[in-house]
């Protein structure tokens, strides 16, 4: 038996028995046939038989539902998908309205089904703040972010500035210049959510078979090492693991996310701290930090991780002390009463990016495939839209979901856009990543002189245009 517990905090903090489920044996007669028991699965199960109980659906997971990265990803359920800003634009400013109040509404349908379900995952839409923090520059970049989106149309009810003593009042952070908040946010325990919503589908009449890798898969056909799955329609909801299942490796490219908590912390020390509505927050580098206070009063904190060469996954998460120094480093310079507080998990995942950085929900009808992925490592909210989309897709209804921009209906999975071959992926992600540390090293010391700043911010600009 594996330690699936080991997984992650979220996975650890299960009250529950993690026996797998039955693996699939011998042979099956679907409607839908998918792929992951993780959130784009189970969402995709879940709205079908919402819209037709009749179906026959059956799931079929590599491992255990939560495995992957649902039951490690950092707890934001934004209403937000990412490039959305560039996705949207062109559109009509009605289509534009639109399209940002489906995107919005995320977090809410969420709240919605799991009241309705009875899903208990610790949801709390506090919103987000999105912090300048660590250095002054910081400001003026969040500040043109404030400007990008209130050209899009977005008014302060969706955004709204924070000066200094504003943003004290949600979160003290050190020496913070001031904030954006936006309450299109939830935070949850992403495992509770995963494990609920797949014992959910299975009371439905979903089928779920774990401990089932697929070994192949073709249209209408999914073999693993004991059995197959025949189906009208087949859902590859595997994101940061196309690596494991070609050819969807070309389009979905694995990078890594890696997190830490520390122990309960003292009402005494969160008086200090804030975030008492369970608040998402982040600081304004281009590190990508992510935060939140669970509901046992720990501090969880992320930063991106890495790239492996040919994009495999990564499969031990046990962090090396650098990779647990860089984040405990990172949080302690926004709370420096944590500088020597206990980590208790460090753990991390693979998630899926998209050529061009963006996401795309798409039926191939010559194929009968429909699929998801590129989320970015926003994957908790965007995931449920996905699973609404698919779920129009296999049913061919015409709905509002299917007029967005992120919505190619016919179109074959190989005209996806590509990742470039290696090494070329290897040295422009390495090329890229070192001129943010450079620039994040350079701009946190003080001392820095204003030419060194200038020069990297500028460097750091230029490497992050050429991954668009």
């Amino acid at each position: 038996m594996r330690d699936w517990r080991s997984i992650s905090l979220w996975m650890d903090q299960l009250g529950e028995q993690l026996t797998p489920r039955p693996a699939l044996s011998g042979s099956l007669d679907v409607d839908v046939a998918i792929i992951g028991a993780g959130y784009t699965g189970l969402w995709t199960a879940y709205y079908l038989k919402q819209l037709d109980p009749a179906l026959r659906i059956a799931i079929v997971e590599a491992e255990i539902a939560g495995f992957g990265a649902s039951g490690r990803n950092g707890g934001w359920l934004m209403g937000n998908i990412l490039g959305e800003d560039q996705l949207l634009a062109g559109l009509s400013a009605e289509r534009r309205r639109a399209g940002y109040a489906l995107l919005h509404g995320i977090p809410d349908e969420v709240g919605r089904v799991i009241r309705q379900e009875g899903i208990d995952c610790d949801y709390r839409k506090g919103g987000v703040l999105y912090c300048a923090a660590r250095y002054p520059e910081q400001l003026p970049r969040l500040q043109a972010q404030l400007q990008a989106l209130r050209h899009e149309g977005l008014g302060e009810q969706d955004y709204r500035w924070l000066d200094t003593a504003e943003l004290g009042q949600q979160v003290r952070i050190n020496g913070a210049y001031g904030g954006l908040f936006s309450p299109h946010c939830a935070t949850i325990q992403p495992a509770k959510l995963v494990r609920g919503l797949a014992a959910c589908v299975e009371r439905l009449g979903v089928q779920i078979f774990e401990g089932s890798p697929v070994s192949h898969w073709q249209p209408g056909r999914l073999v693993t090492a004991c059995g197959e799955v025949r189906a009208q329609w087949l859902v590859p909801a595997i994101e940061g693991y196309a690596a494991s299942l070609p050819p969807l490796d070309r389009h979905h490219l694995a990078v890594q996310s890696l997190l830490v908590a520390t122990e309960p912390l003292s009402e005494e020390v969160w008086a200090e701290i804030g975030l008492a509505q369970g608040q998402a927050f982040s600081e304004n580098s281009r590190q990508v930090t992510y935060g939140q206070r669970t509901l046992d009063n720990r501090l969880v904190f992320g930063a991106r991780g890495g790239y492996r060469f040919g994009g495999r996954l990564r499969t031990d998460f046990n962090l090396t002390e650098e990779e647990r120094g860089l984040r405990r480093y990172l949080f302690s310079e926004l709370f420096p009463q944590l500088r020597d507080v206990r980590i208790t998990h460090a753990w991390g995942g693979n998630l899926g990016m998209a050529r061009r950085f963006r996401p795309h929900m798409l039926r191939d009808p010559a194929y009968r495939v429909v699929l998801a992925g590129g989320y970015g490592g926003e994957g908790v909210g965007a995931t449920n839209l996905a699973g609404r989309t698919l779920a129009d897709l296999i049913l061919g209804h015409d709905s509002n979901l299917l007029q967005q921009p992120w919505v190619q209906a016919n179109r074959r999975i190989d005209q996806l856009p590509r990742w470039e071959p290696e090494p070329l992926r290897w040295l422009g992600y390495n090329a890229i990543i070192r001129s943010f540390v450079a620039e994040d090293r350079v701009l946190a010391d003080p001392r820095s002189a204003r030419w060194r700043r200038k020069l990297v911010q500028w460097w750091a600009r230029f490497m992050e245009s050429l991954m668009r």
